[in-house]
């Protein structure tokens, strides 16, 4: 991993930040703005924020990979969601969610062009730390467990559970102005092959560590940046190392009322390494070249 490829994700954000103060309203200070729920600004990289006690939500939420070694290909994920919070230190998420794939002339893939049902997820937040007096940090633990019928980066039907284990930190640098956050990820899953009678696990497992800041660019309005390093595995206690990949984009966040919001965010690999092909400079066998986030929630 080069440092010029960090450094370059660096200056995004710096520049972003450099510009932003001038699109803020002069007469809008830090106590006239509204509390934001930090588990949404950051893009891929989630807050630690759990919402308040006894709030709902439903959502759309989209993640679409784009790009492989060679032809077209696009898969993407659109979960439907409904989540809930029962006190200030845990919520809850679940939902069911589509599979989407639109691949040709990938080597290694099928052909594929399909949209179906491809799961069902779940997700558990604990709040850890709570922002205070005490700790300007504030901390929450998520683990999600999601079973698949679809696979992946392929398409083709499989069974495959994965559980992901993130630890969320997020920082407030300038009160209701700047926000930092950082991820911590494990991610083991395992997949079999329902054609094959006793056809045993193929396991695998995803390691990753993301920073991003937001910046209030407007009352309801945050824009930003994030970097992302992620390792994958054979086997899921990170048995084999197989190849690595560093990411880097622009988030938003637009709160369109008091109840209602969309984040995006894009990401690009600036660099990788395959340990099948060690002339490559990006991984494009484990992940996509792209991959992008949007979501849209109604909070009641």
């Amino acid at each position: 991993m080069s440092f010029r490829y960090l450094a370059a994700a660096s200056l995004q954000v710096a520049a972003l930040l450099f510009v932003a103060p001038s699109a803020v309203h002069a007469q809008d200070d830090a106590s006239t703005l509204r509390d934001i729920e930090t588990k949404y600004v950051f893009g891929f990289t989630e807050g630690s924020g759990i919402g308040l006690e006894g709030e709902k939500e439903v959502s759309l939420d989209t993640e679409a990979r784009l790009g492989k070694g060679g032809g077209r290909y696009w898969g993407s994920e659109t979960k439907l969601e409904f989540e809930f919070t029962p006190n200030q230190y845990v919520q809850f998420e679940f939902g069911p969610f589509a599979s989407a794939h639109s691949i040709r002339d990938v080597p290694g893939l099928d052909d594929r062009s399909r949209f179906e049902f491809g799961g069902l997820f779940g997700e558990l937040r604990y709040l850890l730390v709570e922002r205070g007096p005490s700790s300007p940090w504030s901390v929450t633990l998520s683990a999600e467990p999601e079973w698949r019928r679809v696979d992946e980066t392929g398409g083709e039907r499989v069974t495959n559970v994965e559980l992901e284990l993130k630890l969320n930190a997020d920082l407030e640098l300038v009160p209701q102005r700047l926000y930092f956050a950082a991820n911590l990820l494990y991610e083991p899953e395992g997949t079999r092959d329902p054609d094959h009678v006793g056809a045993g696990w193929e396991m695998e497992s995803k390691a990753g560590l993301s920073a991003a800041l937001a910046y209030r660019v407007l009352p309801s309005v945050l824009a930003g940046g994030e970097l992302w390093y992620l390792r994958h595995y054979d086997g899921a206690w990170f048995n084999s190392f197989t190849g690595d990949a560093v990411y880097a984009g622009p988030t938003l966040f637009i709160q369109l009322n008091p109840k209602m919001f969309v984040k995006a965010a894009w990401n690009v690999q600036l660099r990788g390494s395959d340990v099948e092909v060690p002339a490559a400079r990006l991984n494009l066998s484990e992940f996509s070249h792209h991959r992008f986030k949007l979501k849209v929630a109604a909070e009641f």
